[in-house]
């Protein structure tokens, strides 16, 4: 019997991502990890990718990168410089996509920030929370416009962690001015990930917006997340020890967010993540939210402290 024949025919993998061809994605974080990994199976099945990356430079490697291995993909992948962290940037950014596409299709917001020694954005908050929630927060609502109007099965994809189940929002103290923890402030932007993405779920369906609010983990997968942060123990912990031992390759760790972002009938406020055991690795599968991620009260609270924070009003009229 083949490797292939023991596979269960319900174990999605990328192979069975439909054609993407004249669909246009945003990713952001594209050029390494999950970022670079998603772009790659995308074009690699049609789409239009734009490249969102704090680093030019890196953002045309990776594109020259999936253009050696994908022929024919290099006039298809759109590098643009975004730094999710100032909210001038992702202004600029969403500014010249607008008025370069009139329509997108998908925007996956994937990048992110892990377990710095505490430091603050341009605008004065937290860069875990400024990077991870607020810039993204940011991105969706100037750009929720054109995915819209798009008429081909709209969605924002909200890249979450299991680590969002860790996470608590203080609302007191979210830029860890009193008490700062690297990976208790990540957490906590994971946490808003989620809360983010849930409750512009609810907010597109009370709305009768044709956009769909669709959430996914990677479980535990070996990136640049992990390795680059400045945290020698964290860095030692996650990239040293626990990596080799339970991480698995960037590729596998996007299933997830590639599901839910080109599966067909997907549903709005679906959260998927790998069906390995404790969700660390897989092939995607329905997850849970933690039961913070779904309080009413902390969507609530949370979306609009980041309108005052972004000064971006959604047009869910």
């Amino acid at each position: 019997m083949t490797e292939q024949s023991k596979t269960e025919p319900s174990k999605w993998t990328a192979a069975r991502i439909p054609d993407l061809t004249g669909r246009t994605f945003v990713v952001t974080g594209a050029n390494s990890g999950l970022g670079l990994a998603t772009t790659h199976a995308l074009a690699r099945h049609g789409a239009d990718v734009v490249l969102a990356v704090r680093d030019e430079a890196k953002g045309h490697a990776a594109a020259r990168q999936i253009a050696q291995e994908v022929p024919g993909v290099r006039d298809r992948l759109d590098v643009r410089r975004i730094d999710l962290a100032d909210l001038d940037s992702v202004r600029e950014f969403a500014a010249k996509l607008r008025a370069e596409r009139p329509r997108l299709d998908v925007l996956v917001n994937n990048a992110g920030v892990m377990a710095p020694p505490r430091t603050l954005s341009v605008q004065g908050h937290e860069l875990q929370f400024a990077a991870n929630h607020l810039g993204h927060f940011a991105l969706t609502g100037l750009l929720l416009g054109r995915l819209a109007a798009t008429g081909r099965d709209p969605r924002v994809v909200t890249v979450s962690s299991l680590q969002h189940r860790k996470g608590t929002l203080d609302f007191a103290d979210l830029d860890g001015a009193r008490r700062y923890s690297p990976m208790g402030h990540y957490n906590q932007s994971k946490l808003a990930n989620t809360v983010f993405g849930h409750e512009l779920h609810r907010r597109l369906t009370a709305a009768g917006s044709p956009v769909r609010s669709v959430l996914a983990h990677p479980g535990y997968t070996a990136t640049n997340l992990q390795n680059d942060t400045p945290v020698a123990l964290v860095r030692w912990v996650y990239g040293r020890v626990l990596g080799p031992l339970l991480a698995q390759p960037p590729e596998r760790g996007a299933l997830p967010q590639l599901y839910v972002a080109t599966a067909p009938d997907m549903e709005s406020g679906a959260f998927y993540g790998p069906d390995g055991p404790g969700e660390l690795r897989g092939a995607p599968k329905p997850v849970a939210y933690a039961p913070a991620a779904t309080d009413p009260e902390n969507g609530r609270r949370l979306w609009e402290l980041s309108e005052r924070l972004t000064g971006v009003r959604y047009d869910l009229a």
